[in-house]
């Protein structure tokens, strides 16, 4: 990646051209690991990243049957390795693991995606806690909020988040884990989240 600072007035503006495709260049990212540490065949299970709270309500993310990311591509642009049927455990960062679901449909920008409401379909932009601030890189490629549709099958609320040492963490948004930590941490959520081998709409 290249970069290139500009000045407008007393702002600085910094610009980025990318060599290698973003998405691919993130999926090598969450699947390399340091060399000493051991690597297994992935298994099948995708890991999600769901924050910050400031601009993410997880209330919203159950209610509506979502996850989402945005705020820069590094953030987006794994979102678009989900595929519907894909299974997803979501963690919020810092608090834990709150949920399984089953994807539903292929990425969205903020300005196509709708939720389902007590009076019908409706804009997320109109519904959502955060809708003021998607607003504003709506039209952004880069910086626009993105969203996945899920159909969860277990959740619990965020200060229910289930954190023990030894779960597997990761900063991207969306990744295929290639860790054994990773096939610990599916192993143990089975436990916590019974439903999780239900099919959507069951």
């Amino acid at each position: 990646m290249f970069f290139q600072v500009f000045e407008h007035g007393i702002d600085k503006l910094l610009s980025r051209a990318w060599l290698i495709d973003p998405v691919e260049t993130l999926a090598n990212v969450a699947s390399t690991t340091i060399a000493k540490i051991e690597k297994e065949p992935w298994n099948g299970e995708f890991y999600v990243s769901f924050g910050d709270e400031s601009s993410r309500s997880w209330d919203d993310a159950r209610r509506f049957g979502f996850i989402s990311g945005g705020g820069g591509s590094w953030y987006s642009q794994t979102l678009k390795l989900l595929s519907p049927g894909d299974r997803v455990w979501v963690k919020i960062p810092k608090k834990g693991y709150v949920g399984v679901g089953t994807v539903l449909e292929s990425v969205q920008s903020v300005n196509d995606f709708r939720v389902q409401t007590e009076s019908g379909e409706q804009p997320a932009l109109r519904i959502l806690k955060h809708a003021d601030r998607y607003r504003l890189t709506a039209n952004d490629p880069e910086r626009a909020e993105h969203f996945v549709r899920v159909q969860w099958l277990d959740t619990v609320s965020e200060d229910k988040a289930i954190n023990e040492v030894g779960l597997f963490g990761n900063q991207n948004t969306v990744c295929q884990p290639t860790t054994p930590k990773w096939r610990h941490t599916v192993e143990r959520l089975k436990d916590v989240f019974p439903r999780w081998a239900e099919h959507p709409g069951v």
